[in-house]
């Protein structure tokens, strides 16, 4: 069996050393690069892979890699347990220079995600949960244990700061959502997970590694994460797209309703 506390320490560790070499790239003129998908990709995301994939394979060698910025290695499908690494989610947050990326890992379990780490280097945040023993902050120093906020109708709704949607503009009408709160990458997660917003809804593709470090930590601190088709989402699989669309909420009774195309 494997070792809460062992993946969870190495992992928190390797997210913070990847974001103290990333932000040593914030904020300066370096190249950028775009991907067949058009999505930008910098050095400090390649700097970044590269310190997390060596420290996970050092500490973990059997233990399947899934990562953003690596050559996908199949034999990860045989294995019970997967590592799922996006090095800086939010690319075009640290491009734009706003502060909001995060450096996410998590572990599945069978494809599903049963602990996760989220740093915000610039906040010096971290984020991190493990199925059965809750989610916590540590800001500052101070270790926090993460609830979702107790708050029934007129709800916060966090939207993303890079991804526009027709869809998601349509949502927040026709639910007369008049609180938005914008932010960038998995640090929306974070916000629905501290209590700060109820609701995040994310149309359209996503990857594996965008969301399960997210997921998690939401749950573990009493959210409910979702595919937007009601299933859960799947990891560790051949495909790594989820094209659905996802949503966070604080409470079943705070679920909207999702308009049509």
């Amino acid at each position: 069996m494997i070792n809460s506390k062992d993946v969870l320490d190495t992992i928190k560790e390797l997210s913070v050393t990847a974001g103290k070499e990333i932000l040593k790239l914030y904020r300066k003129d370096i190249p950028i690069e775009y991907k067949e998908d058009k999505s930008p990709v910098t050095k400090a995301d390649k700097i970044a892979n590269d310190i997390i994939i060596s420290g996970l394979n050092r500490a973990f060698p059997d233990i399947g890699i899934l990562a953003e910025e690596s050559s996908d290695d199949l034999s990860r499908l045989e294995r019970r347990y997967c590592f799922l690494v996006d090095p800086l989610d939010g690319t075009k947050e640290f491009i734009k220079g706003n502060d909001e990326f995060t450096v996410n890992i998590a572990l599945t379990e069978w494809g599903k995600p049963i602990g996760g780490v989220i740093y915000v280097p610039v906040y010096k945040e971290l984020y991190y949960g493990w199925a059965g023993e809750g989610a916590f902050s540590l800001i500052n120093g101070v270790k926090k244990r993460l609830h979702v906020s107790k708050r029934i109708g007129d709800i916060r709704l966090a939207k993303s700061r890079s991804h526009h949607s027709n869809l998601l503009d349509k949502l927040i009408a026709e639910n007369h959502i008049s609180h938005i709160i914008v932010a960038g990458s998995s640090y929306k997660g974070c916000l629905l997970a501290r209590g700060d917003v109820e609701a995040y809804y994310r149309f359209g593709r996503t990857m594996e590694w965008d969301t399960a470090a997210m997921e998690i930590i939401v749950t573990e601190a009493g959210g409910i994460f979702s595919g937007m088709d009601g299933n859960p989402l799947l990891y560790n699989k051949k495909n790594p797209e989820n094209p659905q669309g996802f949503y966070l909420l604080n409470s079943e009774e705070n679920k909207l309703t999702v308009p049509t195309e």
